[in-house]
């Protein structure tokens, strides 16, 4: 019965990769045309303590290619307490004088200080078009052409980037680069399928018309993280056919893998925390089916303690499990560009069940800490 029963999961596990691997296909690659530029954006970029990313970030908006008459940067100080603010400035002053870059203080109105950094932005922003991003991202040369162009082509009122994590050399930094590829070739797969149910605010562009039509962030402002997930699930109840991903290369925001195991922990848990918010059935039900996959992974080991599953047998369904997560792991990372990282594969994929049903058990009733800051589920 036990056999049963974990086969049953894990072949219903097997189908839905290979859904996620159909819809992962089914989103093509964008390839700009150089077309004449005519959105205007504004870009909004919350920043607490960034001091050491600070410099990266600025650099890179010194390079977009983008025209510097459509489109402007809004930085919103959320309370930092290093010198994030003389440093901006200073590099405002040498080098971004003929940019439209303002910085503002975060106004505080909930439990959510991104989403009320973003709120604050958006409500000074001059343009239709919003697009976040993070404070420790590289952006990319052809960022905001190729919005510009996935704009004119298509008629959408909100689109999620790819993002791209990247570290040191380790093993550390790896597994956690492909447990990020794993999250985001279903993010791509979701999209896909027409069924969006997460992406990065890393990388998310929507029009400032559409944010106000489904009244922001209401309804989830008690919930500190988010500000991307359940904004996406507002967009495709209000404009089902209307949200998009951008498969692009040059569209690609690159972000740093977290710098420590606790780091990584409070991080996961902080994402784990906002399952529990969804309103989607099927997001919950695939959220459900893939924590009970990884279960069983960790709940094999005893059972061949007790006899009760041959060591064939967990053999067996750690090679069918592993085996089909890698298939998307692996177009992702040819995707992304990042194909030396699955060397590592064999010996995360042994440890990624046991982290993952950890993270999934403890999430709901732990804190996390964020910023420097403690926040409660």
């Amino acid at each position: 019965m036990l056999f049963g029963i974990c086969f049953s999961i894990i072949c219903l596990y097997l189908a839905l990769i290979a859904w996620f691997n159909w819809g992962f296909n089914k989103v093509e690659e964008f390839q700009l045309q150089d077309l004449k530029p005519k959105t205007q954006f504004t870009v909004i970029i919350p920043f607490r303590n960034e001091a050491k990313n600070l410099p990266v970030l600025l650099n890179a908006i010194s390079n977009l290619h983008y025209p510097k008459s459509h489109y402007e940067i809004i930085l919103v100080n959320d309370a930092s307490e290093d010198n994030s603010v003389e440093i901006i400035t200073g590099f405002l002053g040498k080098n971004l004088s003929e940019f439209n870059v303002s910085i503002i203080e975060n106004h505080r109105t909930s439990n959510s200080p991104k989403k009320d950094a973003i709120n604050t932005a958006i409500y000074k922003a001059k343009h239709d078009w919003i697009i976040t991003t993070d404070a420790d991202c590289l952006l990319p040369k052809y960022w905001l052409d190729s919005y510009d162009e996935y704009i004119q082509k298509n008629e959408i009122i909100a689109i999620a980037g790819p993002v791209r994590f990247v570290g040191l050399s380790s093993f550390f930094n790896r597994f956690q680069i492909l447990d990020t590829l794993s999250l985001q070739g279903v993010t791509i797969a979701g999209f896909g399928l027409k069924h969006p149910f997460m992406c990065n605010g890393a990388n998310f562009a929507y029009s400032k018309t559409a944010f106000n039509t489904v009244n922001g962030f209401e309804g989830n402002h008690i919930i500190a993280s988010g500000d991307d997930v359940f904004l996406l699930q507002k967009f495709k109840k209000e404009y089902p056919k209307k949200v998009d991903f951008i498969k692009s290369e040059k569209a690609t925001v690159q972000a740093k893998v977290a710098d420590s195991f606790e780091s990584y922990i409070q991080q996961r848990i902080r994402w784990a925390s906002k399952t529990k918010s969804y309103d989607s059935a099927i997001t919950k039900g695939i959220g459900l089916l893939v924590f009970l996959a990884n279960l069983i992974m960790v709940i094999l080991i005893p059972l061949w303690a007790f006899n009760l599953l041959s060591l064939k047998t967990i053999g067996m369904f750690y090679l069918i499990k592993s085996s089909i997560d890698l298939l998307i792991i692996f177009k992702t990372a040819r995707f992304y560009q990042q194909e030396p990282v699955l060397l590592s594969y064999v010996f995360s994929s042994l440890l990624y069940p046991f982290i993952t049903t950890y993270i999934i058990i403890v999430a709901p009733f732990s804190s996390y800490k964020w910023k420097g800051r403690i926040f409660k589920n």
